[in-house]
């Protein structure tokens, strides 16, 4: 309903990529080119500055960019009133979850959502927890879900879940045998971490800021940008690691790693993250209230495994 050429200069406005905006309108970058100077010849003026590869908004774009977010924010405030009129739970939602969350918790959560709600069609995107609240704060996704604190106070920041975070090791590794480990064990092997940004990585150092007897770091032999990629090289006996226990079952199971608890433990929430004041449409809030219920009746069967494994 809304102009073509608006939507597209819209989206290379925001992405300042026609190559990027191609790929998220799903359309040829000649395709874009076409949109956007279609548009430009009817302001009869240039929209962007086009140098050495790179392009940004002229003074007449920054105008047209401006009344175009007003634009869409009112129809898409539009769809959604007449949407509640009727009843209607339908639309595109984007979310956005930090790799671990993405892996392991969301599947089955929106697979259930969408057997429920068939009309939502759902964009999932994945980054670390910094990369989802940067989204979140730009208006990229509607929703986001991450694994450490968020600093933004003009966010919310609703806790969803509690997730136990245990270290990994191959099984003949000698702290298999123990029942916890205790912080000063972590210090004397090589540790395999997250990358910089990531939640689990946050975490754990927030972990190690509060043992206050702990005036060591840890050993960092590597860092990896993903949850099986830490798994892959702890398994192939190159140094232990701490990692949710909910992304360990299968390798539990299989007999390919061993878990154990941290003494003192350490857990920490799995938060969604909204903006404040955003008009949010129904299907969003009907996503939210549905991802409640799932994870109050998740908390109550956290899977099992570290006494097995030990």
């Amino acid at each position: 309903m809304a102009d073509r050429r608006l939507q597209v200069f819209h989206t290379v406005s925001k992405l300042l990529s026609f190559t990027k905006a191609a790929e998220k309108l799903h359309m040829t970058q000649p395709a874009v080119t076409f949109q956007v100077r279609q548009l430009e010849e009817y302001f009869n003026t240039r929209l962007f500055d086009r140098t050495h590869n790179r392009i940004s908004l002229t003074e007449a774009g920054e105008c047209v960019y401006r009344y175009a977010e007003q634009i869409f924010t009112l129809y898409n405030e539009m769809e959604c009133e007449v949407s509640a009129m009727t009843g209607d739970i339908s639309g595109v939602l984007a979310i956005g979850a930090s790799t671990t969350i993405a892996e392991y918790m969301l599947p089955s959560l929106l697979g259930d959502f969408k057997k429920k709600y068939p009309d939502v069609n759902i964009h999932l995107k994945v980054s670390n927890s910094d990369g989802i609240v940067q989204m979140v704060e730009n208006n990229t996704i509607d929703l986001g879900v991450v694994e450490s604190s968020v600093a933004n106070k003009n966010l919310v920041v609703e806790p969803c879940r509690n997730d136990q975070l245990v270290v990994i090791m191959p099984p003949a590794h000698p702290l298999s045998s123990h029942k916890v480990v205790k912080l000063v064990e972590l210090l004397d092997t090589p540790f395999i971490c997250r990358e910089e940004g990531s939640g689990t990585r946050e975490v754990i150092a927030e972990y190690l800021g509060r043992q206050k007897s702990c005036s060591n770091n840890l050993r960092i032999s590597m860092e990896l940008g993903s949850p099986e990629a830490v798994k892959s090289a702890v398994e192939a006996g190159m140094g232990i690691s701490v990692v949710s226990l909910a992304t360990v079952q299968k390798e539990l199971k299989l007999g390919v790693l061993a878990a154990v608890p941290l003494d003192p433990p350490l857990e920490r929430p799995f938060s969604f993250v909204y903006q404040k004041h955003k008009f949010r449409a129904n299907a969003i809030e009907e996503l939210l209230e549905f991802a409640r219920g799932y994870c109050e009746q998740h908390q109550a069967s956290m899977p099992e495994g570290v006494d097995q494994a030990c």
